[in-house]
């Protein structure tokens, strides 16, 4: 029976060369190949460590070629390590598509964990952490970014946004225009000499940014919109609505009269008998 090779996703720093485990270390100098991001970069962090492995290009521009190239040298036995810029390969990242592809060939994948700037600027945000949703980069076509701004307006969980610098400014006032005034930390340069955590409102944020320029990369988080105050703008929303116009918003849906009614005194908090005694009217 053939021996496949290993596929090792190894978590690099996201700044502080310190925060690398010695397993990586260790790993990145014995396996056969180094599929990196940007190999510029991972040369750098290989040179500071005396490492002399083998290195290849693999992003976003090649994930799916290149995936089946590396694919073909582990099933020869080879072992590779997949590397990013910083942080762990996969999350909002092309490692992605190979480590899938991987598992529907059978092969063995190993993920060796570390430094990762969502959940390094989360865990210092000050903003609650027990449930968080990440979106990472947020879409740069119109229509994608219009869906998921909407989507987020009943985010209950913590929001995590990850921007750049050049469009930090447009970013905060789409958030701000779309989930209203809410409470949030914005985190730059995390683990490096000009690390910063600011905690305050997102109408606060804009104005800090128009008389401040953004420097490093961004991590937005975003306090999630409290179950109260979803059910409060719920009910303002079939506040703009008469009875008759909610009872036939729903008839419209496919509902029978009497199911529409049931469905229109739940939204409005009211009994079915208000709303049948309204409808008279």
């Amino acid at each position: 029976m053939d021996t496949y090779g290993t596929l090792y996703i190894c978590a690099t720093p996201i700044g502080n060369l310190e925060d690398i485990t010695f397993r990586v270390l260790r790993t990145l100098k014995e396996v056969d190949i180094i599929a990196a991001e940007d190999t510029r970069n991972t040369l750098r962090l290989l040179n500071h460590f005396d490492i002399k492995s083998s290195l290849t290009s693999y992003h976003e521009f090649n994930k799916y070629d290149k995936a089946e190239e590396l694919i073909g040298l582990l099933k020869e036995g080879k072992s590779i390590a997949i590397v990013t810029d910083a942080g762990t390969p996969g999350i909002s990242d092309p490692g992605e598509v190979i480590v899938k592809r991987a598992y529907e060939e059978g092969l063995t994948v190993t993920s060796l964990p570390g430094a990762s700037a969502c959940i390094t600027a989360l865990s210092m945000s000050g903003q609650s952490t027990r449930r968080f949703a990440f979106e990472a980069f947020l879409p740069s076509d119109k229509k994608g970014r219009s869906r998921i701004l909407e989507e987020l307006k009943t985010e209950t969980r913590t929001i995590i946004i990850y921007e750049a610098p050049h469009r930090l400014k447009k970013t905060l006032q789409e958030l701000l225009g779309a989930l209203g005034d809410r409470h949030m930390s914005i985190l730059r340069e995390l683990t490096k000499i000009h690390e910063e955590c600011l905690i305050l409102s997102l109408a606060d944020a804009c104005s800090y940014y128009n008389e401040h320029d953004p420097r490093g990369e961004y991590v937005l988080i975003i306090s999630g919109i409290s179950h109260e105050k979803l059910e409060e703008d719920e009910q303002k929303k079939w506040e703009k609505l008469t009875i008759e116009e909610h009872v036939a918003l729903y008839e419209q849906e496919g509902m029978s009269r009497k199911d529409a009614m049931k469905a229109a005194a739940k939204d409005r908090g009211l009994s079915k008998r208000d709303v049948y005694s309204a409808l008279l009217k």
